[in-house]
């Protein structure tokens, strides 16, 4: 049987017993619409951000609907995918409601260039497409995986760690291209006991910075210095409860992965909770949630490639393209690294950019099947089970 990819509901949708309610959530209020059997009317309530209030709404509904005639049996709720994340659909369901979070970009809207936009529209729009999601009809509209809580706190150390390290990144840069402002170019900041030595700093003309200048790269040191300490504590924690409970959870996972050369621990924890345990369709849908995918732009006798679609996870794109560039360093003699080589052979510049991409997307598969079926890729080297 094929895997659910949640673009079309699987249960029979029966309008007279089904109370249907889509909320557009905000920071303050949250709009509320409902399609409520027995009412000729569509409710419209707009309230707070209150989850016990929107309970309470459904029950009311649910009860003039009883009151009209119709019972029902089944209450389904849906809101777009955004900055509140997956917590009210957890909480709904915990009280009994079939909730379904919307991809925000799979709803289709106007294209004038003055559009009209607002709450009132965006319901609409909203309860249009989760009608036909729960018709049955394929990619009227796609739905979000509702992640549990402890898959969804799992994400946290590797996406805090790439924050942190873009963090990293930008305090360097900045401290470098204060010192050039002064003519200070040889100076390597990321040494331990660079501040310490700042005051012995002299530019081209002769003095040292001025004591505005000299505060501020010493308070950019000491943010640095307090980013590479929990850079250090997230990756000694997770080496810490890798080897104290290597079978618990995803861990048999990422250490799986870790056993292919080329592969550390942040990649592996990246991949496994991000894209490989994912319940997805088949390698389709999983290069496509990769973002590794094409756009093409085909219009009457016009063909052309637009590039990368990056309609899927940016973090897995990014994280694929740099491990598909260490696979050609690491499994030089791989059957996927020969195939680029074969592949790239051509004396153009252009076409190893291009088909690292490929590459990436044929690696990505290719550990899918690794982690799922214990499928070994053709040629690669692993390194000794501990």
């Amino acid at each position: 049987m094929q895997r659910n990819d949640l673009s079309r509901s699987l249960v029979a949708f029966d309008q007279d017993s089904t109370l249907v309610a889509v909320v557009e959530l905000s920071c303050k209020n949250w709009l509320v619409a409902g399609l409520v059997p027995g009412l000729a009317r569509h409710p419209l309530k707009k309230q707070g951000a209150d989850p016990e209030a929107l309970l309470a709404l459904l029950h009311r509904w649910r009860d003039q609907a009883s009151k009209a005639g119709k019972a029902i049996d089944r209450m389904v709720v849906a809101f777009e995918a955004g900055r509140d994340g997956f917590w009210l659909a957890r909480w709904l369901r915990t009280h009994g409601i079939e909730a379904y979070v919307i991809h925000a970009s799979s709803i289709p809207v106007a294209r004038e260039h003055r559009r009209a936009k607002t709450d009132r529209i965006d319901t609409q729009l909203l309860m249009r497409s989760f009608l036909g999601w729960l018709r049955g009809e394929p990619k009227h509209c796609s739905m979000a995986a509702i992640p549990t809580l402890a898959e969804e706190d799992a994400r946290r150390p590797n996406r805090e760690h790439k924050t942190l390290v873009g963090e990293r990144g930008g305090l360097i840069s900045r401290m470098k291209s204060t010192l050039v402002r002064f003519g200070i170019r040889g100076f390597n900041v990321k040494l331990r006991k660079a501040p310490e030595r700042l005051d012995e700093l002299r530019g081209p003309e002769g003095g040292p910075l001025p004591p505005n200048t000299l505060a501020e790269l010493r308070r950019d040191m000491a943010r640095l210095r307090l980013v590479r300490e929990q850079i250090a504590e997230i990756e000694k924690t997770r080496q810490r409860r890798l080897r104290q409970a290597p079978q618990e959870g995803t861990h048999p996972l990422v250490l799986m992965l870790a056993r292919v050369i080329g592969i550390g621990i942040e990649t592996a924890d990246l991949l496994v909770h991000e894209v490989l345990t994912r319940n997805l369709r088949d390698r389709r849908a999983l290069a496509r949630y990769g973002g590794l995918t094409g756009a093409p732009d085909e219009s009457g006798s016009k063909r052309r490639e637009q590039g990368l679609a990056r309609a899927g996870n940016a973090r897995v794109r990014h994280g694929m393209i740099q491990l598909a560039w260490r696979w050609l360093m690491f499994q030089k003699h791989s059957a996927l690294a020969q195939w680029f080589q074969a592949r790239t052979a051509s004396p153009r510049r252009d076409v190893r950019k291009t088909m690292i991409v490929a590459l990436a997307r044929k690696l990505l598969i290719a550990l899918w099947r690794y982690v799922t079926l214990g499928e070994v890729p053709p040629g690669v080297v692993l390194r000794p089970a501990a």
